[in-house]
């Protein structure tokens, strides 16, 4: 198999994997405690909101033992 080359102005993307950068990123910043109160209180609504519609909810999807909605006339209890 040969390779191909590519044309110049794409002579750089050959390039771009071995270019390596001596300059190094700047120290990522430090949550402060608000920031952190935050973002806790929002986990903690997103996990509440969760479990209140779960609880909510499992009641409305159980089986029901004797159906509330059969089609009963009184005669039939006379």
């Amino acid at each position: 198999m040969f390779r191909r080359r590519e044309a110049v102005p794409f002579a750089f993307v050959a390039e771009a994997d071995r270019f390596r950068s001596n300059v190094t990123p700047p120290p990522r910043e430090r949550a402060t405690v608000s920031q952190l109160a935050a973002r806790s209180l929002v986990g903690l609504t997103v996990i509440a909101g969760l479990a209140g519609s779960l609880l909510l909810g499992l009641p409305a999807l159980a089986p029901e033992r004797a159906p509330s909605h059969s089609q009963q006339t009184e005669a039939a209890h006379r």
